[in-house]
């Protein structure tokens, strides 16, 4: 029993000690994560004017509606034969989307190494 209190009693005086130090550690840790979503939301759209960034957001505004548009005439077919139809013509706007994006990418790595 004697063992018990003095074990407890360790364990009560570390506890505000740990929670002391787990505390610090958030604010460390954010301050990385800040910096870095400030330098890549520089990257990404930084060069811009707002012209430009609104006319890039209007463009993802339509590829996201017409995705939508068409995940819903998918969910409301009930003709097989037409839901396989629609579903390809949703996977051949993502292949179009994703080598859109990544010719972007490609681009703006070859414009960095300038």
């Amino acid at each position: 029993m004697k063992h018990l209190y003095k074990s407890t009693a360790v364990l009560l005086l570390l506890l505000p000690i740990s929670m002391m130090s787990s505390a610090a550690e958030p604010q460390k840790a954010a301050e990385p994560m800040k910096e870095m979503g400030m330098h890549q939301g520089m990257g990404m759209m930084g060069g811009m004017t707002e012209e430009q960034r609104t006319e890039h957001m209007r463009s993802m505004q339509e590829h996201m509606l017409q995705m939508h548009d068409l995940s819903n005439q998918i969910l409301s077919e009930k003709d097989a034969a037409k839901k396989e139809e629609l579903k390809k013509q949703q996977l051949e706007l993502m292949k179009a989307h994703h080598s859109q994006t990544k010719e972007h990418r490609q681009q703006k790595m070859q414009e960095h190494k300038k």
